[in-house]
């Protein structure tokens, strides 16, 4: 009440002493029961004001365990808070203005999946000695929330969650790998009665994908039981990696062990090789003709460290990315490539020193050109740089190698943009103004000279009468980028201007009733107005079009990529991104042609090939503004 008050009297008043009441209140017994019977009160008095946590749909679920786990008093407090605050409307006992019960839910799930060692209570030794009793507190307040939500219904929705992000296939998979190692540890805790079949079969993906380490034995026992088998046996094990990760795109830690082992038996396991990456025949001829280069790279960094990099090499070899002979001097010169002080001092820090930098480098590079739809920026604001290197992953990979061979040897990269050589060199830092440290190598390297560059061309283009991106975008992403251009708002007053023939430009130019059925045969970058749950305006954000095409049910859809880590989102008012079920690839998020079209706010085109504007039904373009109209549009009238 008195901060209610304070914030009548002072809008921008501190909520320092209320949050210490509440951390009191957390520490004692009975205290998460008592928070959320309060919370939406809490909030009502704007007790998250002035931080993240006013933020609802943005909070990361990883951050929030850090947050929970090693926070200051203050700092634990204001997460319990929150949590509370999103375990209410998860559970449908408040109805937020900002964040839907869905996601609300999903990241609860996410949460306690993360939390998932503190079932039944149990502290490790940092829980255990954190000041004011922490520990049991935060203990405590997860029972709660478990016991709010029903523990069975948590762990189907666990698993569930874990396969939603792993049908993405991301390169950085340590949250969902984090995720699966909490739910094991429930399966395997007696004091835990739980059957859960979708949990096993996950689990054992991870852990145990084949007879010899059925029951986990250890890298040094497996190791050990691949000296004493036969050539059946090795078979079986390789048969059973090769399951495991085209199932699930996850990579046991036992398939690096077993790949390096079939190294080391010579030309006796190099029949095994395409087995345990799960070839076809595709995969299969490419490791034939470049298997001395393939070999190598096995040598070089696929190690218990990188094993996640075994399905980043199975991807590459299947995508028939070798067979440009640039790309495979690209990779030979990236296997012996010195790095630079600051390149090994950045990677030493974020994936330590059990193996040399240019090891986890190299591994990166693997997953990236396997899977060039997995990079994702982290919580960094690189959108545009990072649809950069995902197009030249997937379109151009010898030119992504070449930048990074830049970037990592001489801390410099080189553009040209309207005819001067742009240097990464000296300039400040762009959008990010620290090196992201929870992306894949490759991103970690590269992302922070690209981002400069970006902007540094952004300063080159001076006052014109467009949009910017108009002239960024054919000189950063490459000659395949349409050389028409449509932004819906006027630059000038930041107004838009005849939405409806903006609409309209673009299903002539890309819906395939439309424009002579003509595909898309390189991936656009555009901007989407992104719009929270709620549907409001947020920011713009760069994607890439991939391709448009019928779903199974016939209905057309844009696919498209988003490297906001996880693009599954729910845009507001009924526009929710897909990732799977609607005939998505790996990667791929989509959305019917005219939802997609609704959050559009710039896009490329090629004018020498465009269909009838005048065809289109001018109900189609009508819907399509509506729904833009009664969402994020109203912020530009």
């Amino acid at each position: 009440m008195a901060l209610g008050q304070a914030r009548q009297a002072q809008p921008d008043a501190v909520n320092t002493h209320v949050l210490a009441a509440a951390g009191q209140v957390l520490l004692e017994d009975g205290g998460p029961a008592a928070l959320y019977q309060r919370v939406k009160r809490l909030e009502s008095v704007r007790v998250f004001a002035g931080t993240d946590w006013d933020q609802p749909a943005i909070l990361q679920a990883d951050i929030a365990k850090i947050s929970l786990r090693t926070g200051e008093l203050a700092i634990t407090t204001i997460e319990a808070l929150s949590q509370l605050r999103l375990l209410a409307v998860a559970v449908g006992d408040y109805e937020h203005p900002r964040i839907t019960q869905r996601r609300a839910h999903q990241f609860m799930t996410q949460v306690m999946a993360l939390n998932l060692d503190l079932m039944g209570g149990r502290l490790n030794e940092s829980d255990r000695e954190r000041d004011h009793g922490l520990g049991e507190a935060v203990a405590a307040l997860y029972a709660f929330e478990l016991a709010t939500m029903g523990y069975e219904s948590i762990l189907d929705s666990l698993v569930r969650e874990v396969w939603r992000i792993l049908d993405q296939r991301p390169i950085d998979i340590d949250q969902a790998r984090g995720m699966v190692i909490q739910i094991a540890h429930c399966l395997y805790d007696p004091s835990i009665d739980t059957d859960n079949t979708g949990a096993a079969a996950l689990v054992n993906c991870l852990f145990s994908p084949t007879p010899g380490c059925a029951e986990d034995p250890g890298i040094v026992t497996y190791a050990t039981r691949l000296t004493e088998m036969m050539p059946g046996a090795l078979t079986d094990e390789a048969e059973g990696f090769a399951r495991a990760i085209h199932q699930t795109g996850l990579v046991s830690d036992y398939h690096a062990v077993f790949l390096r082992h079939l190294r080391a038996l010579g030309t006796d396991g190099d029949a095994l090789i395409p087995v345990a990456l799960g070839l076809s025949t595709t995969g299969r001829d490419a490791l034939g003709c470049y298997q001395l280069l393939v070999h190598t790279l096995i040598d070089e960094c696929i190690h218990v460290e990188t094993a996640q990099a075994v399905y980043g090499l199975a991807c590459l070899l299947e995508r028939g990315v070798l067979y440009s002979s640039p790309v495979s001097a690209g990779l030979w010169r990236q296997i012996q490539l010195p790095l630079s002080q600051d390149t090994r001092d950045t990677l030493a820090s974020a994936f330590g020193t059990a193996l040399a930098p240019r090891q986890f480098l190299l591994a990166g590079v693997l997953s990236l050109l396997g899977q060039p739809l997995g990079v994702g920026q982290g919580n960094n604001p690189t959108c545009q740089s990072v649809i950069g290197v995902s197009m030249w992953a997937a379109n151009d990979p010898d030119y992504l190698l070449q930048l990074l061979a830049w970037a990592a040897r001489d801390d410099e990269i080189l553009f040209r943009f309207e005819g001067q050589t742009v240097s990464s060199k000296g300039l400040a830092a762009g959008l990010a103004k620290t090196r992201p440290l929870d992306v894949d190598p490759v991103s970690m390297i590269l992302v922070p000279h690209l981002d400069r560059i970006y902007i540094e061309m952004g300063r080159l283009c001076g006052p014109r009468d467009d949009d910017l991106h108009r002239w960024i975008h054919p000189e950063f992403y490459g000659w395949w980028v349409g050389q028409g251009f449509r932004v819906v708002a006027d630059p000038a007053t930041d107004k838009i201007v005849d939405h409806a023939d903006f609409v309209r430009q673009f299903y002539a130019s890309y819906h395939p009733d439309y424009n002579n059925n003509l595909p898309v045969v390189h991936p656009q970058p555009a901007g989407i107005a992104a719009t929270d749950s709620a549907a409001r305006y947020i920011g713009r954000h760069a994607i890439t079009i991939l391709r448009i095409g019928r779903d199974p049910t016939g209905v057309m859809r844009v696919y498209f990529f988003n490297p906001n880590n996880d693009s599954g989102q729910d845009w507001g008012k009924g526009v929710v991104t897909s990732t799977e079920g609607h005939g998505e690839f790996f990667g791929e998020a989509s959305l019917p042609f005219s939802a997609f079209a609704s959050r559009l706010f710039v896009y490329h085109y090629d004018p020498l090939e465009k269909g009838d504007p005048s065809a289109i039904p001018d109900a189609d373009i009508a819907r399509t503004v509506e729904i833009a109209e009664d969402s994020w549009a109203v912020a530009f009238h």
